[in-house]
């Protein structure tokens, strides 16, 4: 299907519901936990991708995989991280709190960008890194506060996803000014096995139910990677900006369908908080936008 501007919005904007189901979904498994967890969705999403890339890309991607060198396992590595920290966050603290953290992710690229690639920083970008702080302070400082300790292990597990994605972004970048395109869609392939891989022995014995299988079935196949295949489509359409400002659409919708699926309310030092992250990242892509128009 040829992709308008249009269409690549919308769906885009499915691609960001798709992923925010997540934390509901997670919220209702009667007996995996942890490491296990993360196992079962990294394995459905390896399957899934082994499945559909051959017949989206032809028989030479292995071929193709081979001959993308350290980039590709590095990048690979990268996703590994995220995904099983993102999991792991999941069962440590709220919903609302792994996304917003998660959201710091295009600032963090930045400052790695920065400092590994030699990039200059606009003012702006500055200013929204400053906010975005002041937002993720006062969020957690008043859980803190508040006697929450048990949401700081979750914080620092959620904040290993932004500084993989920053590393991850940074290798494609480098690899892309070598003269070498990276294609992310089989760098997520290579993640999914890593995570498996290096989740199982942690999640044995095993104690998911038939019923948690059947979710974390639909997570990595529905949540992760149909959606990543999509992702990586529209953003052939999509500007830059277009894509990193939908993408936030994933905070609202995965913490409204917390809060309507599981019950799972964000309290006022995260709506604030958040909303300052948000704001700060929205600001920051539309400054740029307009400037570079």
């Amino acid at each position: 299907m040829h992709l308008t501007h249009t269409r690549a919005l919308f769906l885009m904007v499915l691609v960001t519901l798709m992923w925010s189901i997540a934390g509901v979904v997670t919220r209702q498994l009667q007996a995996a936990e942890g490491f296990e967890v993360t196992f079962w969705r990294s394995f459905f999403t390896l399957v899934a991708l082994a499945v559909l890339l051959p017949l989206l890309q032809g028989r030479t991607l292995w071929a193709r995989m081979r001959a993308a060198g350290w980039a590709l396992w590095i990048s690979g590595l990268c996703w590994s991280v995220m995904f099983t920290a993102f999991m792991l966050a999941l069962t440590l603290t709220s919903v609302a709190n792994v996304l917003v953290t998660m959201a710091l992710g295009p600032l963090f690229t930045a400052l790695v960008a920065r400092f590994a690639l030699g990039h200059r920083l606009a003012p702006r970008t500055w200013g929204a890194i400053v906010l975005a702080g002041i937002g993720i302070a006062w969020m957690y400082g008043r859980q803190l506060g508040g006697g929450g300790a048990g949401v700081l292990t979750g914080t620092l597990v959620a904040l290993c996803v932004p500084v993989a994605a920053a590393v991850n972004w940074t290798v494609v970048q480098r690899s892309h000014a070598a003269g070498r395109d990276l294609d992310l869609v089989p760098a997520v392939l290579v993640g999914a096995l890593l995570s498996s891989l290096t989740t199982l022995p942690a999640a044995l014995p095993l104690s998911a139910t038939p019923h948690d299988i059947g979710l974390l079935a639909l997570l990595g196949v529905v949540q992760l990677a149909i959606p990543c295949v999509l992702a990586v489509r529209c953003a052939r359409v999509l500007a830059a900006p277009e894509v990193s400002l939908l993408a936030l659409l994933e905070v609202i919708f995965g913490i409204a369908l917390a809060w309507l699926g599981a019950g799972e309310q964000p309290g006022p030092s995260v709506l604030v908080g958040g909303g300052l992250v948000i704001l700060a990242l929205v600001g920051n892509e539309l400054l740029g936008w307009r400037a570079r128009r």
